[in-house]
């Protein structure tokens, strides 16, 4: 296997309107990432990603841009963000951005320009259409197609009518974005996240969808489209061949089997795949507020198909959580009696697997879902509008705040807490999103005060994981694949040999007897004690060491 910087790195994945503010007006900024460059560097992570940062009406949170080469004005100046870019990489980190092709916000000069006539030069840069030509619904809610008064035609916006769809047909519309990433790169960034990729090519005769599964729709329909694996090598080709950079690709809608098209060594595309198959496990023929049960068997399968996909020729990222998803440890794990156990037995889930980790801000620390009471209290652009849909159609909103307290994105963006002073240390000011109620029991400052924290026990195996690097390159065999509370694993090389133990759920397990421990020495787990050889406690992880290196 091909060894690089990129692949042995831990990513940090920043939410920078939630991350440190340092002007009191309540909203994350650049500055106030600076002045926890420190704490960052001390967990011990190598990358540090950022959630949009460019100029945005913010309908979405930065992922409606309207300047992709300047500085949302709430987080500061282009010079910070040279700033913050120096202090990243004095500590010896890297720093990738958000880069949001597939749509721009209708704010941007570009969408200005399209709707003046159907003669002007950027009329092409959207998909315009005198009518609807098919029933595309929105991630957001209604139909995809909105009708614009000054131009009297429908546009294109797979997600808010604020975002309208990229016409990447138009090779000028790929080489704006070309220009865009050519910009960052020369400002010395170290890679992008590229938002919903997959999207980039459309079926231009836009086939009718069935509403009522809209899972099925995104894989079919919305994303896979027939030039995008061209798309995605002539990005390569024109921009990041010419880089030694960190490419992610937020991999929505692809399946295993399509993976090396565009993370394979010879695909010449993109260094990996952030895939989705397992967080959207439990999303109903509905979507992710009609949430059904799921089976850890199931669960466990995805990571076995996906690793088993790219094998040793291509990469993906391993997250469990992230902006648009609940907080792990409450949807993964019990975030209640077991939070701190079950927060680390994730932790090793999240940092044992081959591929890159990706820590979202706050996981570190055992942050949870909020449980707002009232949909109200909820933000996003996304909730705001199914409340309105449901609203109109006379159905049951308290059904939807309980789906949207499982489910809903705010679960993930409350301001970070930083300690038990007010605001969680968080602002001086009044927050954009409330923050979580539970702020003085679960904080940074409290868990870098406690050496059993779940902040030092991602440090302390961000740095094994670090020195073994058979937990990186190493081959994966998953055991135990019916078992329903076990997430049992063989990771190893021609160096070493690890076995990682897993227990999902609060029953004490006996492991069965044709698992090989006798084999093997714990090195870390999530109990201050060792246990019985072959039995696991309530959410109890254990990484297994083999007591002897293989002999060549």
């Amino acid at each position: 296997m091909q060894k690089t910087w990129w692949k042995e790195a831990v990513v940090y994945q920043i939410y920078p309107r939630s991350f440190n503010d340092s002007n009191g007006d309540g909203i994350g900024d650049l500055s106030g990432i600076i002045e926890k460059i420190d704490y960052l560097h001390l967990l011990g992570v190598d990358v540090i990603w950022l959630s949009p940062i460019f100029q945005s009406p913010n309908d979405d949170n930065g992922y409606d841009v309207s300047d992709y080469c300047a500085i949302m004005n709430e987080f500061g100046t282009m010079q910070q963000f040279d700033q913050l870019l120096a202090a990243v990489h004095q500590k010896g980190m890297k720093l990738i951005l958000d880069l949001v092709p597939n749509h721009s916000s209708d704010e941007h000069e570009w969408f200005q320009q399209s709707r003046q006539s159907k003669n002007n030069p950027y009329r092409d840069y959207y998909y315009w259409q005198a009518e609807p030509p098919s029933n595309w619904v929105s991630f957001f809610s209604g139909s995809a197609w909105e009708y614009d008064e000054l131009s009297q035609e429908y546009y294109l916006h797979l997600f808010s009518k604020k975002q309208p769809d990229l016409n990447w047909e138009n090779p000028k519309v790929r080489q704006e974005m070309y220009n865009i990433m050519h910009f960052w790169f020369q400002k010395g960034i170290d890679g992008f996240r590229i938002d919903v990729f997959p999207f980039i090519s459309k079926q231009l005769d836009f086939p009718n969808i069935d509403p009522n599964q809209f899972e099925k729709t995104v894989v079919e329909v919305y994303a896979n489209g027939p030039r995008l694996q061209e798309f995605v090598q002539e990005l390569n080709k024109e921009v990041l061949a010419k880089y030694d950079v960190l490419t992610m690709g937020e991999g929505i809608g692809i399946k295993p089997s399509r993976a090396l098209e565009f993370v394979g060594e010879e695909a010449k595309g993109l260094n990996m795949l952030y895939h989705f198959d397992h967080v959207t496990i439990n999303y109903g023929s509905g979507g992710k507020y009609d949430p059904v049960p799921w089976k850890l068997s199931s669960f466990k399968q995805i990571f076995a198909d996906w690793d088993a996909a790219v094998g040793e020729d291509g990469w993906i990222n391993i997250v469990l959580d992230n902006h648009d998803f609940p907080r792990m440890v409450s949807r993964f794990g019990e975030d209640k009696k077991y939070r701190k156990k079950s927060a680390k037995l994730l932790a090793i889930l999240l940092l044992t697997l081959r591929g890159i980790p990706c820590i979202y801000q706050g996981s570190e620390i055992g942050m949870t879902n909020v449980l707002f009471n009232t949909l109200e209290e909820y933000d996003d652009v996304e909730v705001k509008n199914l409340h309105q849909e449901w609203l109109k159609k006379g159905k049951d909103t308290q059904a939807l705040l309980k789906a949207v307290q499982i489910q809903g994105r705010d679960n993930a963006r409350t301001p970070f807490q930083w300690d038990a002073t007010p605001n969680a240390g968080f602002t001086k000011g009044k927050p954009w999103l409330p923050i979580n109620p539970n702020y003085p029991q679960i904080n940074a400052e409290e868990a870098l005060n406690d050496p059993e924290s779940i902040f030092h026990f991602y440090k302390d195996l961000l740095a094994y994981r670090k020195a073994n690097k058979t937990l990186i390159y190493g081959k994966f065999e998953l055991l135990l694949p019916a078992s329903e509370q076990l997430f049992v694993y063989r990771r190893w090389d021609a160096e070493q040999r690890y076995l990682v133990l897993l227990n999902f759920s609060e029953e004490e397990i006996t492991i069965p007897s044709d698992v090989p421990l006798e084999d093997y020495l714990q090195v870390k787990g999530n109990y201050d004690k060792v246990g019985t050889r072959d039995v696991l406690r309530s959410w109890e992880g254990r990484v297994m060491c083999a007591k002897r290196k293989i002999t060549h």
